[in-house]
């Protein structure tokens, strides 16, 4: 019997949802607009896309998810978890307090409860002091009640873990079992400041993360369906619901990603540079065998600075419904970076609105066929031609700085907005707008496969390389079983290693992504040892 699968991503301005067969074929896609409350947009876009396809609901098996939560909880400083913060690395870091890098208010809403206890390792993994437990017990006890969720940052814990992992091992002791703990060495890479404000932040997304877990499982089941849920994370991977919950921070900019692998998908293209244009902004990356090219920059989160994983993007303010005010005495105007949004069927002129849009522009030069065309008959068409070459410079501009050499590369368009954008575009060899291209990102939540990655510092001295090497995939492969991937079917997808010659012992940093499709098998199986790799 033929099984479906559901794909949502939650955008700025829309709400995307499509339903696939299990050739990945397109039975039925919808959008609808993302509401304040972001579950509710989910929810209709979900109902819509099940009720347009007319299927048996009992063979939908797989409903992928991909939301900006997260990301909103941190930006708007709402739904934040009560967050213990213990850093390991006294005496060596009391001059720099944890959250430094972090704005006032942020650091004001999550640094109630901030504690620095002896010991962390050299970079060389020398123990720069033993671990002070029975300063953690003390912390265990003040904590307890008063926090909901704990992060824990020890200096240089990608090299040795060691004391990270005994200090969950106390607090677990004392606060339970149940006690949401997030480790820096699983979240964030070298770099003490940026991994712990990445640690901060996980922890106080945890509620979140879970309260949307079970609300869409929820929702799922009150519309008759049993399905396992994934959510999208910002590799353009899945991730099971739990591996969710403990790593809710890699949700974010998940979106992008999705459409970056929703156009390879449609296209077949492996590398190429993809243009996502939506209501409110346009995001350009780069597919690099098939994933999304990943920033080597850190990258701030609601004013934070971080270091974890984020893919590589530039983000400009150019969008379906992005607003063009024009200066009626010398002619000058300017093009955005507010949008109307979702608003748009509404304030758009060639909808009988009031406002002057990127989408009146190209309707009143014949390049689309939306709304009443006559609305926008009356511009100056001199003055449009204008504005909309300047709407393809400003990507013409973000495509070039998105590559690593001069020559043309080619290029998907993607996204409602797309029609906003010619057939050609200097510096591209080719332009792509493959069919259902306004629900990519929809499309590459449900098709994506789920992925695993470890980056640590690694002495070749103790294994040399190629064991060292082998040793860092095994693993990746058990990440990415933990997040739901079948491990009869893994695949190594990148490796980089990058020697760090101001170390002793040969040191290389290594990261390694590993990838599968979806398994039947889930992380708790996986870590009771039920899951052989």
């Amino acid at each position: 019997m033929t099984s479906y699968r559901i794909g949502i991503d939650v955008g700025g301005t829309h709400t995307d949802a499509v339903l696939l067969d299990e050739t990945n074929q397109v039975m039925a896609e919808t959008k609808a607009p993302t509401t304040e409350d972001v579950s509710r947009g989910i929810y209709q876009a979900m109902r819509d896309v099940i009720e347009s396809a007319q299927v048996d609901r009992t063979r939908i098996d797989y409903a992928m998810l991909g939301t900006t939560h997260c990301t909103n909880a941190i930006v708007e400083r709402k739904r934040l978890n009560t967050v213990g913060i213990i850093r390991i690395g006294a005496p060596a870091t009391l001059a720099v307090k944890p959250l430094i890098g972090v704005p006032d208010d942020l650091r004001t809403l999550l640094g109630k409860h901030v504690y620095i206890v002896s010991g962390g390792h050299e970079f060389d993994g020398r123990e720069i002091a033993s671990l002070d437990e029975d300063h953690l017990y003390e912390i265990a006890h003040e904590i307890k009640g008063a926090v909901d969720s704990v992060a824990i940052t020890s200096v240089f814990s990608p090299v040795s873990d060691n004391h990270e992992v005994r200090a969950a091992e106390i607090i677990r002791e004392i606060l339970g079992e149940a006690i949401p703990i997030s480790l820096s060495k699983e979240i964030g890479s070298v770099g003490l400041l940026e991994r712990e404000n990445a640690t901060i932040l996980n922890a106080s997304v945890v509620n979140v993360a879970q309260a949307t877990a079970e609300g869409f499982v929820a929702a799922l089941k009150e519309e008759g369906i049993e399905a396992n849920v994934f959510f999208g994370q910002n590799d353009g991977t899945l991730m099971s619901v739990e591996y969710a919950k403990k790593y809710p921070i890699l949700t974010i900019a998940c979106g992008p990603t999705n459409s970056l692998r929703g156009a390879s998908f449609l296209t077949g293209k492996e590398n190429a540079i993809v243009v996502d244009v939506g209501g409110t902004t346009t995001d350009i990356g780069v597919l690099a065998q098939s994933f999304p090219r990943e920033s080597s920059l850190a990258v701030e989160i609601g004013g934070a600075r971080t270091n974890f994983r984020m893919p590589d993007l530039v983000s400009i303010g150019l969008g379906g419904g992005t607003i063009i005010r024009v200066n009626e005495t010398d002619g000058t105007f300017t093009i955005g970076p507010e949008s109307v949004g979702y608003r748009l069927p509404e304030k758009g002129l060639v909808f009988g609105g009031d406002t002057l849009t990127t989408t009146d522009v190209v309707v009143a030069l014949g390049r689309a066929n939306i709304g009443d065309r006559s609305k926008v008959a009356h511009l100056d068409k001199e003055l449009l031609r204008r504005i909309y070459d300047r709407m393809v410079e400003m990507v013409e501009m973000a495509v070039d700085q998105m590559k690593t050499s001069s020559g043309d590369a080619p290029v998907i368009l993607v996204g409602g907005g797309s029609i906003l954008l010619p057939d050609q575009l200097r510096g591209a060899s080719e332009v792509m707008k493959p069919e259902h291209l306004g629900v990519a990102n929809a499309i590459g939540a449900a098709i994506a496969q789920v992925s695993g990655q470890i980056e640590r510092v690694f002495s070749l001295d103790e294994r040399g390389r190629e064991q060292t090497l082998a040793y860092a995939k095994d693993l990746a492969r058990e990440e990415a079983i933990k997040a739901g991937a079948d491990p009869s079917d893994l695949t190594i997808v990148d490796v980089e290693d990058v020697p760090l010659a101001y170390l002793p012992g040969n040191a290389t940093r290594i990261r390694v992504k590993a990838a599968g499709p979806l398994g039947s098998a889930s992380a708790e199986q996986y870590e009771k040892g039920n899951v052989i790799p």
